[in-house]
């Protein structure tokens, strides 16, 4: 079994935003990597202050790229566990045959299914603005607080603000739009395992939008389930009562994680000589 964990953040968060997970995951014996997305380093309070132009340039193609570069160099394939845009990171990769099995939470649009009303929604401070395709945007304070994180205690959400949130580029919203990192081949017989994660709060990605990608994920070969957490919100993954969620989702990658797969595309990954898993 897999010693390797690969955490992916989304959107207007960074690497720090896995500081609780990956304590707690080493604690248990995992080796965790946590990369940013480029251009995204730093701390989150010197990047609001002095947002990075070169994050214009950066779409989910070459952050998805980017992520199958670093899993490669891994010595090992790693369990890939993603939040909202990292979610659908997650299923990029995966559907490339890549990491040993995948947990997508909160994902945010995923290429082929339908947008949801609360991702609607939350996506008009960025698209509502025709040009913010070629900008870097920031999150206000008040967005965060009555959407992004509704379900963070009052007292805390200043505080999360502070430490957590950075600007991201219009153009990760634009080209997700567009389609992305590409297609994902939903009946994939190489795709590994896969649990999506649900909030039943979630004012980013709707529970609704999660299950309809589940239906879409559970026609490939490999095992893929839903789990919904009626009382969460977007920010389930710093909200109090975090740890149950991550020990649920290592716990199942644990059960169901397998040796590397082939990737779809010939020659794209490390692991391409390993033995594929039956279904």
């Amino acid at each position: 079994m897999t010693k390797t964990v690969m955490l992916i953040h989304g959107a207007w968060l960074n690497s720090l935003s896995w500081e609780g997970w990956k304590a707690r995951f080493e604690a248990r014996g995992f080796h965790v990597v946590a990369p940013d997305w480029p251009y995204d380093e730093g701390d989150p309070a010197d990047l609001r202050a002095a947002p990075r132009q070169a994050l214009t340039k950066i779409g989910p193609k070459a952050i998805v790229d980017s992520y199958m570069r670093q899993i490669e160099a891994l010595a090992e394939p790693p369990i890939l566990i993603g939040h909202s845009a990292g979610g659908v990171w997650v299923q990029h990769l995966l559907d490339r045959g890549l990491g040993a099995a995948g947990v997508a939470i909160d994902p945010a649009p995923t290429p082929g299914v339908a947008l949801a009303p609360h991702a609607i929604v939350s996506a008009l401070p960025v698209l509502g603005d025709p040009f913010s395709g070629g900008k870097v945007k920031s999150m206000t304070r008040e967005f965060f607080h009555r959407r992004f994180a509704n379900g963070l205690p009052e007292d805390l959400k200043d505080a999360h603000y502070d430490r957590y949130i950075v600007p991201t580029a219009g153009k990760v919203y634009w080209d997700g739009v567009l389609g992305g990192a590409g297609k994902i081949h939903w009946d994939s017989p190489v795709r590994p395992p896969l649990l999506l994660i649900a909030g039943g709060k979630d004012l980013i990605a709707d529970a609704s939008m999660t299950r309809a990608i589940y239906e879409h994920q559970k026609r490939a070969a490999s095992v893929t389930e839903f789990k919904l957490y009626p009382d969460r919100s977007h920010w389930t993954c710093l909200e109090p009562g975090w740890e149950a969620v991550a020990d649920f989702a290592l716990d199942w990658v644990v059960e169901h994680s397998v040796a590397g797969r082939p990737p779809v595309a010939a020659g794209a990954g490390r692991f391409a000589d390993a033995p594929a898993p039956q279904p």
